[in-house]
């Protein structure tokens, strides 16, 4: 008897004699963020934005005169200047940075003419030129203004030494200025050098507020004493309405325990000065002086930028202290 070879079931016969087919690889699901990090980070963003869009700043009654200043150098004293200002300036109000470091770089930053031949705040403090005749418009947003410095502002320190009345000069030209002015200013912020010489003291002199950023280092609040001490002596014997009426916390990384910190030792040590809003680590505000802009015109829906907005609007609610 011969024998019968198996014959493979196939088809309906499958179905048939009850033998199962292996199950089919299911279509891979659409890609979606879902609730990932990233996701919750762009309904963040968005969230800031929407909430500063719609939000009117109040504008001051009067001008308020603001040195940004900080003995330590690389704290974001020029980022700080020229991104809140551009931040304000945005929001419709007419504002004056005055560049007062050699480097020039608030002035590289908003876009501003400061080759060696132009007049700049150099011959406002030592030849009493006008504001009014340095004064120059940033190309970025119709009421920002700069009066820029120059490489000759290096050997000013020097100079002022023999003038009468070398403390007051900035703050002599200023105040003609803004009485002189057609349209009313909001605001002036000075970005210093980092150094106490005689044009710091000229933007304290100047001023009725002094904002320090503070870096959230190991070393932000070395030194913080001295400058604090140094505010007090110009407040007592030059000018009396002079306060720190705002702290920023500059160049925050949130991964660190490090910058968490100091960033509350900060807050426990100046818990009325310290802004809520703190400033990231950014490379789109690294970035854009290079381009000769401030991170507001040249990336507006960053992180940094949005830090930058939320940090001038908080400081136009605040209003200047009393």
């Amino acid at each position: 008897m011969s024998e019968v070879e198996p014959q493979a079931v196939t088809g309906a016969g499958a179905a048939a004699s009850g033998d199962q087919q292996p199950p089919a690889t299911p279509e891979p699901a659409p890609f979606s963020l879902g609730d990932t990090p990233l996701a919750r980070e762009l309904s963040e963003i968005t969230r800031r934005r929407q909430a500063l869009a719609a939000e009117v700043l109040p504008l001051p009654p009067k001008t308020r005169v603001l040195t940004v200043a900080n003995q330590k150098g690389g704290v974001g004293k020029t980022t700080t200047t020229v991104n809140l200002a551009a931040a304000l300036a945005r929001s419709g109000a007419r504002v004056l940075v005055i560049d007062l470091d050699p480097q020039g770089n608030a002035s590289t930053a908003l876009g501003i003419e400061h080759r060696s031949e132009t007049v700049s705040v150099y011959e406002v403090i030592i030849n009493d030129e006008p504001v009014a005749n340095v004064v120059q418009k940033s190309p970025d947003f119709d009421t920002l203004f700069c009066v820029p410095a120059t490489i000759h502002l290096a050997g000013a320190e020097i100079e002022l030494v023999s003038m009468v009345a070398r403390e007051q000069r900035l703050r002599t030209a200023v105040e003609k200025f803004l009485t002189e002015s057609e349209q009313p200013f909001h605001y002036v912020f000075i970005d210093c050098p980092p150094s106490l010489g005689l044009l710091t003291i000229n933007a304290f002199v100047a001023a009725q507020e002094v904002l320090i950023p503070i870096q959230c280092e190991y070393y932000a609040l070395e030194g913080l004493s001295q400058l604090l001490t140094n505010i007090k002596l110009i407040e007592r014997h030059l000018n009396p309405v002079l306060t720190v009426s705002t702290i920023l916390l500059t160049m925050f990384d949130a991964r660190t325990n490090l910058a968490n910190q100091v960033a509350q030792d900060v807050r426990d040590h100046f818990p009325d000065q310290v802004l809520a809003t703190l400033i990231p680590r950014s490379v789109r505000i690294s970035e854009a002086p290079s381009y000769g802009q401030t991170v507001i015109s040249y990336d507006t829906n960053s992180p940094g930028s949005l830090s930058y907005l939320e940090a001038a609007a908080e400081i136009a609610r605040r209003g200047a202290p009393q």
